[in-house]
């Protein structure tokens, strides 16, 4: 094995050793390394790693900062055994990243993006069920897109109304009421699956029509292609440009603050209950939603009036 592949190799097993899951970037430096071997380098550069950060064309200036970081930190790594190694600085590439404002899909929308589902060519007729309830899991409960395919038959109490998300970000465990109807939505469609798969080889609790879990990539496609036809998202060869599947855990977020303004409540004290259900690890990031959304923005700007006219 090569001394780049080795050192790779070793940096990647500390990395997760400590408790990082580090997929992506153990990805992108492996065709880091490949770029280098094609290169004829021994070592890391920094003219090489620069070249290679900002290969992609067609992405934000953001996206090069990120991966020339990821080269930086494993240059670090092996600068301890190989001193010709060059350490990119840390401002060679000084974009950051910026949030974009959320898609909050409107009932209409959910509704027309449900329909649809349910027309998905499905030979066996899991299919589009499959797709339907994971959706409306989506919507009703904000979960991340992970976080849902990663639910096993265990992890639903049906008794009880609780979910366990065992594949938060960051490692993180949590449990999530559910509504009745709710419930009965993910009832229905376990009958459904396990007449079809009464005994598969997996655990998870959507399935494809083959029988296995559910993956990412698939999830996203199906959303992406259904956008299109239902015109939320610009017809295009592959996944397009326009509201993401992630904009449901935004929309459930978002609509929830809203009904606490509404309301009455003290959105403020109340939003540690939202961080917490959502898997932030800083309620910061929940207090992110109230300057994206306009509406939002002025319910707090309307409550802060309220508060400062009172005697």
């Amino acid at each position: 094995m090569k001394p780049l592949e080795q050192a790779l190799n070793d940096y990647v097993s500390v990395r997760r050793s400590l408790g990082f899951r580090f997929q992506t970037p153990a990805n992108l430096l492996r065709s880091f390394v490949v770029f280098l071997q094609a290169e004829g380098a021994s070592h890391i550069t920094r003219e090489l790693a620069l070249r290679w950060a900002s290969r992609p064309a067609k992405v934000q200036p953001s996206t090069w900062t990120a991966r020339l970081g990821m080269v930086r930190r494993f240059a670090i790594w092996c600068s301890a055994t190989e001193p010709l190694t060059e350490i990119p600085p840390a401002d060679l590439l000084p974009h950051r990243y910026r949030r974009k404002p959320p898609h909050i899909f409107s009932d209409e929308e959910i509704e027309r993006l449900l329909r649809k589902t349910q027309q998905l060519p499905s030979p066996k007729g899991l299919r589009a069920d499959t797709f339907t309830t994971l959706f409306g899991l989506l919507v009703v409960t904000g979960m991340r897109v992970s976080e849902a395919l990663g639910l096993e038959k265990p992890d639903i109490d049906f008794d009880h109304g609780i979910l366990h998300l065992r594949c938060g970000k960051f490692g993180k465990s949590r449990y999530l009421p559910i509504h009745d109807s709710t419930v009965e939505a993910l009832k229905k469609y376990a009958q459904a699956r396990d007449h079809l798969f009464p005994s598969p080889l997996t655990l998870a609790f959507f399935l494809s029509e083959r029988g296995t879990r559910i993956t990412n990539g698939t999830t996203e496609y199906t959303f992406a292609k259904l956008s299109q036809q239902i015109g939320l998202r610009l017809q295009a060869t592959h996944h397009g440009r326009g509201p993401r599947l992630h904009d449901m855990r935004h929309r459930f977020a978002v609509r929830t603050l809203i009904d606490w303004y509404r309301a009455g409540l003290d959105a403020e004290r109340e939003l540690p209950k939202l961080a917490t259900y959502l898997g932030h690890v800083h309620v910061k990031d929940t207090y992110w939603y109230l300057e994206a959304v306009p509406e939002l923005m002025q319910l707090t700007i309307d409550r802060l009036i309220q508060r400062e006219a009172q005697p």
